[in-house]
């Protein structure tokens, strides 16, 4: 389960966010985004986002967020934030949540530009992990 926004040291993770949106790789749009997040282990780990020259191929800060998650020993991301440039929250796009909710605990809080949201919150109805997991257990349970 996740944590309540109350247990969350958000300034910890806005600082680590902000480190590593100065990593952002941004010569297209010098738009450069960080993005952090507490790891159910205790870890935190940031990613910042990395453009190309063909743009669709570009990566997302919270992509090289959970690409560090798995590099660095996997888990569930219990907590989140993300900042542009200005050290500002935002908002992940659609995309991102999915990503995001894929890699979560039920009940991760992410803090967003209109305050502190579950994961369910930001994407209501989703399909990920947990809905095929209990998908596995009734079919399993019919057999």
């Amino acid at each position: 389960m996740g944590s309540t926004s109350e247990d969350i040291k958000w300034d910890v993770l806005r600082n680590a966010a902000k480190a590593a949106m100065k990593n952002a790789y941004v010569p297209y749009s010098s738009f450069p985004v960080g993005a952090a997040a507490l790891v159910d282990d205790g870890r935190i780990i940031s990613g910042c986002n990395v453009e190309n020259a063909s743009y669709g191929l570009t990566l997302c800060a919270e992509c090289s967020l959970v690409s560090q998650l798995h590099a660095t020993g996997g888990g569930k991301l219990i907590a989140f934030t993300c900042v542009d440039g200005n050290g500002e929250v935002l908002m992940p796009c659609g995309r991102c949540r999915q990503l995001l909710y894929e890699h979560s605990t039920e009940g991760m809080v992410l803090e967003t530009v209109s305050g502190f949201k579950t994961i369910d919150e930001v994407l209501p109805d989703a399909f990920g992990p947990r809905q095929l997991d209990a998908y596995t257990a009734q079919s399993k349970d019919k057999s």
